[in-house]
C-alpha cells in the first residue's frame, strides 16, 4: 500500500560533466527513497539558464537542490553558485559542491552559502548524511511523509 504524500516531488538539479560522476550522484539520490525529479546538465552555461528559466528552459522547474561540480565547460561551479547567491529567486537553494579537490581548497566557497561538500569518488553513506543534514532547508510544498521517519519509492532516472 502506498504512503499518504502531500506537496510534489523534490526537483535537483545535477550540474556535471563527467557520465560516470553523474550516474553515482543519480543513484545516491535514487537509494535515498524520496519522491524526486533529477533533471542532469553538463554544461555550466546551459545550468545558469536553466536556473535563470532562458531560452529553451524558459519552463524549467526551479531547483528545491543543486548538486554542482566545480569544473565545467562553459561557466565553472564558482560562477553558477555566485550567480544562484545573487539571484533574488534562487538565493536560499541550497548547493551541493561535488569536487575532486582537497577540502582546503574550497574554503573560499563558504563565503558563497555551500551547505556541504562531497569529495569526488563519494560513497552513498557519505551523501546520505549530506541529504539528512539538508531535509530542514526543504521547502514546504516538497512532497513528503505525511509520518514522520517514513520514505517514498525513488524514481528512476538516468
Amino acid at each position: 500500500m502506498p504512503l499518504e504524500t502531500i506537496g510534489r516531488p523534490m526537483e535537483i538539479l545535477l550540474v556535471e560533466d563527467s557520465l560516470m560522476a553523474a550516474k553515482l550522484a543519480a543513484q545516491a539520490v535514487r537509494g535515498q527513497q524520496f519522491d524526486h525529479r533529477l533533471t542532469w546538465i553538463s554544461d555550466g552555461q546551459e545550468a545558469m539558464e536553466y536556473l535563470t528559466q532562458e531560452g529553451r528552459f524558459s519552463r524549467a522547474p526551479s531547483p528545491d537542490l543543486v548538486l554542482l561540480d566545480l569544473i565545467l565547460p562553459g561557466l565553472n561551479g564558482i560562477e553558477i553558485l555566485a550567480g544562484i547567491r545573487n539571484s533574488d529567486a534562487l538565493a536560499k537553494t541550497p548547493v551541493i559542491i561535488m569536487t575532486g579537490e582537497a577540502r582546503s581548497e574550497q574554503d573560499g566557497l563558504n563565503e558563497l552559502g555551500v551547505e556541504a561538500y562531497l569529495t569526488k569518488p563519494f560513497q552513498a553513506a557519505e551523501f546520505e548524511s549530506v541529504v539528512k543534514q539538508l531535509r530542514g532547508h526543504w521547502r514546504s510544498g516538497m512532497l513528503r511523509p505525511t509520518q514522520d521517519e517514513q520514505t517514498f519509492p525513488p524514481t528512476e532516472f538516468l
